[in-house]
């Protein structure tokens, strides 16, 4: 399956606050990355995830997840280096839904909005919290911030 999906800064923190209900806790890590391919553990509430990308292009990637079992995904991740923790929050907008990334640990004080969407041209329309596209900017991929932890 092909992820299209476009990632951008939050510039109006306060503004978004309100929105931001009902956040799921996710920690990840990563089992092994290389170029243009990686294998992510998540667990994101009670549900587990292990999760194959392929691709360089940071726009549009070939993605698969699937579900696997919490306790296996828990114990996966004590194989990782390095583990990532964040909030999710999930806003609807229309025919979409704005992801909410809230960092936590060494990254706090991060926040990322990320839209998934059908065709790498679809317009879309921002949110006025919204801010700097960092979709093509490779340091804001989960794969590099895990890296500065």
């Amino acid at each position: 399956m092909i992820e299209i999906e476009r990632k951008f800064l939050i510039k109006d923190r306060i503004a978004l606050r309100a929105k931001l209900i009902n956040g799921k806790q996710i920690r990840q890590g990563y089992l092994f990355t290389e170029q243009a391919k990686s294998c992510r553990v998540r667990v994101k509430g009670t549900k587990g995830f292990l999760t194959l990308k392929f691709g360089a292009d940071m726009l549009s990637r070939n993605e698969f997840e699937y579900e696997i079992p919490f306790e296996e995904a828990c114990e996966l991740l004590t194989h990782c280096e390095k583990v990532l923790q964040k909030t999710r929050y999930e806003i609807p907008a229309g025919d979409h839904v704005w992801e909410i990334d809230v960092f936590s640990g060494a990254l706090d004080g991060l926040m990322l909005a990320e839209i998934e969407l059908c065709d790498a041209d679809e317009t879309i329309q921002l949110p006025s919290w919204v801010g700097e596209e960092v979709t093509h900017d490779p340091r804001y991929l989960n794969v590099n911030l895990i890296k500065g932890l």
